[in-house]
Parts: structure tokens; C-alpha cells; sequence
């Protein structure tokens, strides 16, 4: 029996009729809002672009917020994972690196964030980004809140600074550590493949239009809803 429970009960005798039913009655309006789930987001600029229609889907039924900005590679991860907890009560969790881990960059190279597939040096490499994974998903495990990784999106053939094939090699790498971990994987790379096709920014860029980001939410809404409604009967 929760603490207002208690209160309406054991003090029942000397608090009125009314007044109970007006607490009752704020507990219900005031307390819809509190009770709904708590789902935080973290990824790239990907996660970027599907977040809003994830927000909107879910609205009423969940309180969908994401990190403020990039969260990069995993080695930005560790660093900042703490902060972006914070000491809110997090229900579900939706994490992925990978896109600027694989990244090859340079100082000198002309392209935007310095990409260079061939004179720039990868940004962290399979055994880097398995580790790094690793100590990431202790910390989310810990929290209380269940952790669902979601895999990288696909890597068009002119990319500045990342080799396609490479994205494969390192879902490779999350999958193992999610198994061993037990952590639930939501497959967006091959949803991915199929949207990018269609709905690319531009060739050679791995972002999307706003249309396939639109598209590529509608199975992360879809795989939400199925985890919020586990909540529930929890």
C-alpha cells in the first residue's frame, strides 16, 4: 500500500468526505502525467532526425526525450554518459554508437568534421569500440531502466571518411556484447539499407531526408509500444 493510500485510510476518521474526493480527483488529473513512462534516447545525428516522429507517435503515452546534441563515439560515451542519466528515472533506454567510431578522420582534410577514409586515422577501432561498449552498458544496467541497443545504419559507397562493409563489422561487435550482456538489439541497420536507397540526403552521405528519417521511426515506434505495454503489467 502506497504513502496516500495510508494517508486516506489510517487518518479516514478525521479527514471529510469532500476533501478526500478532492484529492482523489487532482491525484487523477495531476498524476496522468507522472505516471507515464520515461524513455531517454542517445545516438548520433541519426537518432536526430527519427526522434521528433518517435515523440509524436508516443505522445501520451510515454515522455520521449534525447540527449542535447551529439553523442559521437563511444569514447564520448563514457565520458558523458553520467550527465546524460542525470538523477531522472529512466524506464527505457535506446543507445547506439557506431558511425563515428568507425569514422576516419584527419586535421587537414577539407570535408566537413575533417573526414578521410585514406589519410585519416579511424576514430576507434573493433577492439576499442567492443570494450568501450562493454563498460557503457554496465553503467545503463545499473540504472534501473531496461537498455535497448539499436544498430547502425548502413554506409553509403562515397563516404568521405567510412568505408561501407565497415558498419556490418562493428554491428558484429555490438551484437556480442549485447548477448552477453542480454541487452535487447532493435535490427535498424537493414531497415536502413532499404531507406537510404530512396531517401538519402545526398550521395555519399550517411544522413536521411526527412522522409526516411519518418521512415525509419515507424519500427522504433512500433517496437516501443510493445516494450511500454510490458511495462504496464509489470
Amino acid at each position: 500500500m502506497n504513502s496516500v493510500n495510508h494517508l486516506l485510510i489510517d487518518k479516514a476518521e478525521i479527514i471529510p468526505f469532500s476533501t478526500c474526493t478532492v484529492i482523489l480527483f487532482l491525484l487523477m488529473i495531476f498524476g496522468c502525467d507522472r505516471s507515464n513512462p520515461n524513455v531517454l534516447i542517445i545516438g548520433d545525428s541519426i537518432s536526430a532526425g527519427y526522434t521528433p516522429f518517435v515523440r509524436e507517435a508516443l505522445e501520451g503515452k510515454a515522455v520521449i526525450e534525447r540527449i542535447e546534441g551529439n553523442a559521437e563515439h563511444t569514447g564520448t560515451g563514457l565520458n558523458k554518459i553520467h550527465d546524460w542519466l542525470g538523477s531522472d528515472n529512466w524506464d527505457i533506454i535506446l543507445f547506439n554508437w557506431g558511425l563515428w567510431d568507425l569514422c576516419y578522420r584527419h586535421p587537414d582534410a577539407k570535408v566537413y568534421g575533417n573526414r578521410d577514409k585514406i589519410n585519416g586515422t579511424i576514430t576507434n577501432t573493433p577492439d576499442v569500440y567492443r570494450k568501450n561498449l562493454d563498460s557503457i552498458v554496465d553503467i545503463l544496467k545499473n540504472t534501473g531502466a531496461k537498455p535497448i541497443f539499436i544498430t547502425t545504419t548502413c554506409i553509403p559507397e562515397n563516404e568521405a571518411g567510412r568505408f561501407k562493409g565497415d558498419e556490418k563489422i562493428y554491428n558484429e561487435v555490438a551484437l556480442e556484447v549485447m548477448a552477453r550482456h542480454r541487452i535487447l538489439v532493435y535490427d535498424l541497420y537493414n531497415i536502413s539499407c532499404k531507406v537510404h536507397a530512396k531517401h538519402a540526403v545526398a550521395d555519399g552521405d550517411v544522413h536521411f531526408t526527412t522522409e526516411g528519417y519518418e521512415q525509419l521511426s515507424k519500427g522504433i515506434i512500433t517496437m516501443l509500444e510493445r516494450e511500454l505495454g510490458y511495462l504496464t503489467t509489470r
